[in-house]
């Protein structure tokens, strides 16, 4: 529902992240849903309806969920799904670290809520009449909570501007731009639509390699160095880079970025592809050929990093820890290891809060112009009543 307008009330900053998303629960009842949200998504499946819908809900939708919600399983945990969780703690840190950093660049308070998981909660008490505000909220792009429910939570807190951050670090349609579609489908159905601003991606932001080498570098730290580093991303159909989708020139930076950071010679590290479904070809080289390829060769230990994720899922828990390392070991290699992702690092938190102050530039400042001439209105108007 519409929250009412009242003249003069100063708008907040809000802020949405975005991940892809989850079943409610490791259960092929749970699973089929969210697939069918997912496999339905025209950026996602770029076959046409006539030829897609026939398959996805005549064979798919009927075998596939009983495996995935069997994967789910895996990797599921006592507080739920990995990618839920880690999301959910992301925006927490989130909300304390950009509290501080902004009360700091101001110096003023700083109130910081967020409503998902930790409702009313403050970051920073409102002191001396303390006029900035900014809430976060998070959301999945399929599943539980909703875009649209996010977005309706921060309207609900007053939210007239809106950064939104897709947690992809490399931009790709069937990512990224879903998750817009999903945002803007929202704002069609608002009355008083927030200021929008959007972070398209954050590949090469500093602040986001130097948490991915350090995260390396902790791993070696403690279990010394692999004879090879692989690099392993999301895959997407071939035919989306031959249509323009840069989000395979943006994994090669990452990568690029990521070895010369842990000062890596060019036979020491491999970019691969993870996740193809169907028959088309997709982004090569696939993860699994190259884990099995390295294996044959004798390759003793690999190591395996996925840094086209934020947030450890079944894409990483499951794909990669467990497969990945099965057809390592399985093709002759003697040691696997799986770097986690950056989930809830100290210096992702940073890198996160920085990217977002990054893109709040002018907000806050407009919040404080408005509080301004609403307490300057409310004046005039107590002066006019005495």
């Amino acid at each position: 529902m519409e929250p009412s307008y009242h003249h003069g009330t100063p708008s907040r900053t809000g802020i949405l992240l975005i991940n892809l998303g989850t079943p409610d629960a490791p259960t092929a009842a749970a699973v089929k849903p969210y697939l069918r949200e997912f496999l339905s998504d025209p950026r996602v499946v770029e076959i046409p309806r006539v030829l897609w819908w026939p398959i996805l809900n005549g064979i798919i939708l009927n075998t596939r969920p009983k495996k995935s919600a069997e994967k789910y399983a895996q990797i599921w945990t006592s507080e739920g799904s990995p990618l839920l969780v880690h999301t959910q703690r992301q925006a927490k840190l989130l909300r304390g670290y950009l509290g501080e950093s902004l009360k700091s660049a101001s110096a003023r308070p700083l109130t910081l809520t967020l409503s998902q998981g930790e409702r009313g909660q403050s970051a920073i008490p409102p002191e001396n009449g303390g006029i900035g505000s900014v809430s976060i909220e998070f959301a999945m792009r399929y599943g539980n909570p909703s875009v649209a429910s996010a977005l309706e939570k921060l309207k609900q807190q007053n939210c007239g501007r809106i950064l939104i951050f897709p947690l992809y670090p490399q931009y790709a349609a069937s990512s990224t731009a879903t998750a817009m579609d999903a945002v803007f489908d929202a704002l069609r159905a608002m009355r008083n639509m927030p200021e929008i601003r959007t972070i398209r991606s954050f590949h090469d932001h500093p602040g986001y390699i130097a948490a991915l080498a350090q995260s390396v570098r902790d791993d070696w730290m403690k279990n010394g160095r692999p004879d090879k580093l692989v690099m392993s991303f999301h895959g997407v159909p071939r035919r989306s880079l031959e249509k323009g989708d840069p989000y395979h020139c943006e994994c090669q930076k990452t990568g690029r970025l990521l070895a010369e950071a842990l000062g890596l010679e060019q036979d020491r590290y491999r970019i691969s592809f993870q996740s193809r479904f169907g028959r088309a070809e997709w982004l090569k080289p696939y993860t699994t050929a190259t884990l099995e390829e390295l294996g044959k060769q004798g390759t003793k230990r690999v190591d395996v990093i996925c840094p086209g994720f934020v947030g450890d899922c079944l894409e990483t828990l499951e794909e990669i820890a467990l497969e990945g390392k099965a057809s390592f070991l399985g093709a002759g290699g003697k040691e696997f290891h799986y770097i986690p992702c950056l989930n809830e690092r100290d210096d992702w938190i940073h890198a996160l809060c920085d990217i977002v102050s990054e893109n709040l530039h002018g907000w806050t400042d407009a919040e404080e112009k408005e509080a301004g001439a609403a307490s300057r209105t409310r004046a005039l108007a107590m002066g006019a009543k005495d």
